[in-house]
């Protein structure tokens, strides 16, 4: 049985006050889970893995509306077909 998996990283930019609260919203979101932010410049780092497309679309929209995100890169997408060898 064969399945997709897709993985993605964001850089996301984010009012300065409101990043450490960002980043708890976003480690929240499934499959999700921010690697490094910086409250000074506001930026984040962004993770989102995902067995289907449509998921991480959803994810990255669900990024892209928290309040006090103001910008949303896709900087990487990787898919992979992941199943079971036959002997």
């Amino acid at each position: 049985m064969e399945t997709l998996w897709q993985v993605c990283s964001l850089v996301v930019q984010a009012k300065n006050q409101q990043v450490p609260e960002i980043s708890n919203t976003l480690n929240g979101l499934p499959g999700c889970e921010v690697a490094v932010f910086d409250v000074a410049s506001g930026n984040l780092v962004v993770v989102v893995e995902a067995t289907e497309s449509q998921m991480l679309l959803d994810t990255i929209e669900s990024v892209r509306n928290t309040e006090g995100v103001l910008a949303v890169s896709l900087v990487y997408h990787q898919q992979d077909e992941q199943g079971e060898e036959a002997p």
